[in-house]
Order: C-alpha cells, then structure tokens, then sequence
C-alpha cells in the first residue's frame, strides 16, 4: 500500500467478502502520508485474519510484496495490489484447483475506472499456460495469480522496475514443472487511470528486454531472440485476448 486511502477500504472488502473464509490477508504499508494505513488499521480491528505491517521509509513494491511473503502462514499465496479489487468467488474457484490439479492457477479479470466504473473489456485467461508460453510474454495477471507454497517454497520478488511480477509467475512454473490452470471466470478487476495503457506500452520494450537480461539473466543474443517471440505475442495472441463485453 502506498498513498491508498481513496480505494483501500474497497480493495480490503473485496477479501472480507469471499465465499472462501480461510484466508489471512497481510497489508504492507511502504510509508504512506496519507490516511491509508489508518484505514487499513481500522478494518484490521474488526477481522483478526488482517495483519497490518509498515515500512519506516519508502522501500518500493518489491520490499512490500517480498515482507508479506515472508510473514505469510498459508499453503497459497496470492497477491492484490491496493487499488485492485478480487472478484467474492475467486479464492474459492482457485483453491478447488489446487487442492486437485496444479501448482498455479490465474484467471480472466475486467478492466474498471478510479471509480470502480467498469470499462466494459475483460482480459481473458489462456486455459493452461506452460513455462515456455509464459518466456514468451506475460499471460498471468498477478492481481489473479496464487500458487502453492508448500510444494513450490515460497517464491519471493526481484528488485527490479518493472516486470516483477511476470519474473515471480515464471520462477513458479520453473519449480512447478507443470502447466499453471487459466480460469475463464471473470475472478478480478484491474484499475486503471487515463492515459496508463499509452505510458505502459511506451516503455514495455524497454521493461521487457531488462527482465530478460538482468531478471533471467539471457545473453544479449537470447534476450534480442526472446524479444521478437515477444513482439509476436503482444501483436497476435495478446491482443485477441482482450474482449469487449456487451
């Protein structure tokens, strides 16, 4: 959490109101100067399956991510963003999956406005997703994301600008060995605010070929060659991917 208080109460509400009850939800609050961590707190007070933790000075996503992680007690772990929100039944449909077929599940989410105001498309999840698809281009959105940590260990984030996420996503299916599950239910839904999907992609090049090179540490050569499978995703199966609904 960082400089939340407009949405944090709705993001923590969306946990607090899953069909699925035996959960813990671990806030990490990066030294924000607003009222955010107060109102985290507040719900803490009426859910003891809500843990508050605070970093003294600003330490970035990464650390955060990495410190609920770290304190983190259940078989699964999942992440959600402070501005994001999870679906009632997504916790339920995702441990049905692993309880039965594999390490990973992920699963189609919808995009809404800063006013929870939905944009009418939705991101659809593939079926299954191997480790080599996954090099390809990130298909797992990690607000829909969770693993299982007592057969994979906990898997923690590296410290980089961007493309965090898509490197921990990887790291779960290199120790799984088996293909993560895609969910065709929508189980999340992604904020987004004016002009955020033209600065992404502005830089998603740049992110991309850094994560190759100093996350997975590819040579420049694998890296260039990894690049152009990228561009080959984003163009023609990432984008069919996205769904205007009705």
């Amino acid at each position: 959490m960082y400089n939340n208080d407009s949405v944090i109460e709705e993001t923590i509400n969306s946990v607090i109101k899953q069909t699925y009850t035996n959960w813990e939800l671990i806030l990490v609050d990066d030294c924000s100067s607003d009222s955010t961590i107060a109102k985290a707190e507040g719900l803490r007070n009426k859910d003891n399956r809500i843990k508050v933790y605070s970093h003294k000075e600003n330490k970035g996503a990464a650390e955060a991510r990495n410190l609920g992680t770290k304190m983190a007690t259940g078989s699964y772990i999942a992440f959600l963003d402070a501005d994001d929100l999870w679906d009632e039944n997504k916790l339920e449909l995702q441990v049905n999956v692993l309880n039965t077929t594999t390490d990973v599940c992920f699963g189609s989410y919808e995009l809404i406005n800063s006013t929870s105001k939905p944009l009418n498309k939705k991101v659809q999840a593939l079926k299954t997703l191997t480790y080599k698809k996954l090099l390809k281009a990130n298909y797992i959105g990690n607000l829909t994301g969770i693993y299982n940590c007592i057969s994979l260990g906990k898997i923690y984030t590296k410290d980089l600008k961007k493309r965090q996420d898509w490197l921990l996503w990887l790291e779960a299916l290199k120790r799984s060995g088996k293909p993560a599950k895609g969910l065709s239910e929508t189980i999340a839904y992604y904020r987004i605010s004016e002009g955020s999907l033209s600065s992404n992609k502005s830089n998603l090049i740049k992110h991309n070929f850094n994560a190759y090179r100093k996350g997975l540490e590819f040579s420049f050569i694998k890296s260039s060659f990894y690049m152009v499978l990228f561009f080959y995703e984003h163009l023609f199966v990432k984008r069919s991917l996205i769904k205007t609904i009705d």
